[in-house]
């Protein structure tokens, strides 16, 4: 079992920056891809970015490209997400997950282990 701990979340003004964290323990090496979602006040979980443990591609849904950059430290066992130009559409609980088999994907139905998530509020 993969344990995700996710941090860094708070309110920021539009047009700010925020960067997430999530601190992965418990059965490390056991996953193949770790990626962002984000869930609305009444939507569903949406895909932001994913990237692979190895070799450190990376995918970004079209809402956040050029905005956000996912990135992984190995060493720490660690997955950042940093934000940038912010907007109120952002406003979200973000979480991380990770993916116990190859093959990259946005759909969270793929992802096995999941965090507690981290609230952003970007104002207006």
């Amino acid at each position: 079992q993969v344990q995700l701990v996710e941090s860094g979340g708070g309110l920021v003004q539009a047009g700010g920056s925020l960067r997430l964290s999530c601190a992965a323990s418990g059965r490390t090496f056991s996953w193949y891809t770790m990626g962002w979602f984000r869930q609305a006040p009444g939507e569903g979980r949406d895909f932001v970015a994913v990237i692979t443990w190895n070799y450190g591609s990376t995918i970004y849904a079209d809402s956040v490209k050029g905005r956000f950059t996912i990135s992984r430290d190995t060493a720490k066992n660690t997955v950042y997400l940093q934000m940038a130009s912010l907007k109120p559409e952002d406003t979200a609980v973000y979480y991380c997950a990770t993916r116990s088999v190859p093959g990259i994907t946005r759909s969270p139905t793929s992802y096995d282990s999941w965090g507690q998530g981290t609230q952003v509020t970007v104002s207006s």
